[in-house]
């Protein structure tokens, strides 16, 4: 990659990311032209092959940034620092959606680059994705007290449920263009506390989190 694209002004920078984001995410890695992304960024395509030398070079800069934004997104939310599991979820997914307001087709891009298949790119992502996976279930032991928890319950199954859960969410309201963070933030505190009503022994305190 060129470093000159480093040099280019936040907002330019920003908006070949965007489109990036965008294209890949309304297609496969295959089926999405570099002559779009260009078009979408304001920018002639000879001009993006200059700041990335190919197709794939780009694809997987937008992935790196797109973990590099969301996990500084998360570093910075304060979820390492609370002993809740669900105080944590809630802090990981409301840093999410202010991400989406500077880069709206992230999220998109991020579920659309799990299920690619394109062997030019789908085994480094994959890759990846299990290292995020690993490092976010070696941590979770942080955010669990056993005395609050259904006896004999099965953490990682849990996680893995609201997890999986969570990240159903965020593609639904994506899919459907719904990127109102205020009425996500809300309608995700609800889904707390469903998840409260099922795994934790007692009754808790209704999410009340501004």
């Amino acid at each position: 990659m060129n470093e000159k694209f480093f040099a280019l002004p936040e907002e330019k920078r920003h908006r070949i990311i965007n489109a990036g984001f965008r294209v890949f995410s309304k297609n496969s890695y295959r089926k999405s032209p570099v002559g779009d992304i260009a078009r979408e960024a304001g920018i002639s395509k000879s001009l993006l092959f200059h700041y990335f030398r190919n197709k794939r070079e780009l694809y997987m800069f937008l992935w790196s940034e797109c973990a590099r934004i969301t996990n500084e997104a998360v570093e910075n939310c304060e979820c390492f620092e609370t002993d809740d599991m669900f105080d944590a979820m809630f802090l990981v997914m409301k840093a999410k959606f202010n991400v989406m307001r500077t880069f709206p087709d992230l999220g998109t891009f991020a579920i659309k680059s799990y299920y690619e298949e394109d062997p030019e790119v789908s085994s480094d992502v994959a890759s990846l994705i299990k290292q995020a996976s690993e490092y976010q279930l070696e941590n979770i032991h942080k955010w669990f007290r056993p005395e609050l928890f259904v006896q004999g319950i099965d953490i990682r199954m849990m996680y893995r449920d609201m997890y999986l859960a969570s990240e159903g969410f965020i593609w639904e309201k994506l899919h459907r263009s719904c990127l109102d963070a205020d009425e996500m933030e809300k309608e995700f505190c609800e889904l707390i506390e469903f998840w409260k009503s099922i795994y934790l022994r007692r009754e808790t305190n209704e999410c009340d989190r501004d």
